[in-house]
């Protein structure tokens, strides 16, 4: 496994997400061991806890106590694959998840509950990652269901490399088969798509749903606004986002990671004219990292 993309691309309960380094993390354990070898119970507590079974667990029983399992989309069924041998991944009650899967699961049952019994069949998402949200709709029982996923390269890649494993390659449509396409009929695609970022001014049709976890809180304030003109082009009807709420570390200097104008939680209001705020969430459905930053979730509704 590379360990770059886990400290910036993939999310985890663990290593390096969990604010220890492995050196940390293998010290603190060798440790205990060491100091208290009869101490079984806090042996196998400090695994937990610095392998993330614990918070997975946490997110896990937050899930079970917020989904409706009689409505759509349904969430009761999911099992991640285990394509690219991943290194962090959790078996709970016979079911497979990464952090990555989690954070999408608990968004979506924030939209449920609002939901009312609508049904969502196209669903549009940038910054898409390895392609974990397509895997969550494909398994929630969602009738004619249109996932499109736009990234930049490589990760636009990775994705659809991950979802033609994890759904078959004849539901997944890729960049090769599109890129020489004036346009592109979201109604005419399959299962899932995985498009390049120049494309999504090529698409056409309606979605009934948009999804941005994370990726626009690394991008300037014009990139976000340009990309969310096309969802109000496109008419979502929903927009369910998630976000840090006191923005990505400013750069200072050209060699620092980090923006120059960060976006903060309050400013997808003002990108959104002719969209209410249905919800906004950090507990239960977000989360609060040990330095206080809060990774909220948002969900808009198109206004009739």
């Amino acid at each position: 496994a590379l360990p770059k993309p886990l400290s910036f691309f993939v999310p985890t309960y663990g290593v390096p997400g969990n604010c220890y380094t492995t050196v940390q993390s293998d010290g603190l354990k060798t440790w205990l061991k060491d100091s208290f070898p009869a101490a079984v119970k806090a042996q196998l507590g400090l695994e937990q806890y610095l392998t993330g079974q614990m918070a997975a667990t946490g997110d896990y029983r937050t899930l079970l106590a917020a989904d409706d399992p009689s409505r759509r989309p349904l969430l009761d069924k999911f099992s991640e694959c285990d394509y690219g041998s991943p290194v962090e991944q959790f078996e709970l009650e016979g079911r497979q998840f990464s952090r990555s899967s989690l954070n999408y699961l608990l968004g979506i049952a924030m939209l449920k509950k609002h939901l009312g019994g609508e049904e969502i069949s196209n669903v549009l998402e940038i910054g898409g990652g390895f392609g974990t949200l397509g895997e969550v709709l494909a398994s929630a029982g969602i009738p004619g269901l249109r996932y499109v996923d736009v990234d930049i390269p490589p990760t636009s890649y990775v994705a659809e490399c991950y979802l033609k494993a994890a759904l078959g390659e004849s539901n997944v449509t890729g960049y090769a088969a599109t890129r020489s396409l004036e346009t592109i009929q979201i109604s005419e695609l399959p299962m899932a798509s995985v498009l390049c970022s120049w494309q999504i001014e090529k698409l056409q049709g309606q979605i009934d749903l948009f999804v941005n976890f994370i990726s626009f809180q690394e991008m300037e304030p014009d990139v976000v606004n340009n990309y969310l003109s096309h969802v109000r082009r496109l008419g979502s009807r929903w927009v369910l986002l998630r976000n840090i709420r006191e923005g990505k570390r400013k750069r200072t200097s050209e060699h620092e990671v980090g923006v120059e104008t960060p976006i903060l939680g309050d400013d997808y209001a003002t990108m959104l004219p002719g969209y209410s705020l249905v919800e906004r969430s950090v507990h239960p459905y977000g989360f609060r990292t040990v330095d206080g930053f809060h990774s909220e979730l948002f969900l808009f509704q198109k206004q009739s």
